[in-house]
């Protein structure tokens, strides 16, 4: 099996350069090297260093464990909670399939 990697998007790399630039700017703010939030959330020192640059492949568990750290956890409940475009769509009552059709042979 080929290890692919699917293409991240400019505007999400932006999104990911941002998020990780705020994480940065709380730890410095709390006055925390990398090294002791790394060992607080139980990573390499490395893996905090991409997440804080935005590297896309850095897993959402280990966002949720540094912003644990941090004590930011909450902030992960604000992602999608106003969602403006689903709630347009479900007021326009537009039938969404909730699945794919399956793919002939």
């Amino acid at each position: 099996m080929k290890n692919t990697k699917n293409p991240v998007l400019p505007s999400v790399t932006k999104v990911l350069t941002l998020l990780g630039e705020h994480i940065r700017l709380a730890r410095l703010r709390r006055k925390l090297s990398a090294e002791q939030v790394a060992e607080r959330a139980g990573i390499s020192r490395p893996t905090l260093l991409s997440l804080e640059k935005g590297a896309p492949g850095v897993s959402l568990g280990v966002f949720a464990q540094v912003l644990y750290i941090l004590n930011l956890e909450k902030d992960l409940l604000k992602v999608a909670a106003d969602d403006v475009l689903g709630r347009k769509l479900q007021d326009a009552d537009l039938t969404i399939k909730e699945r794919a059709p399956k793919k002939k042979k």
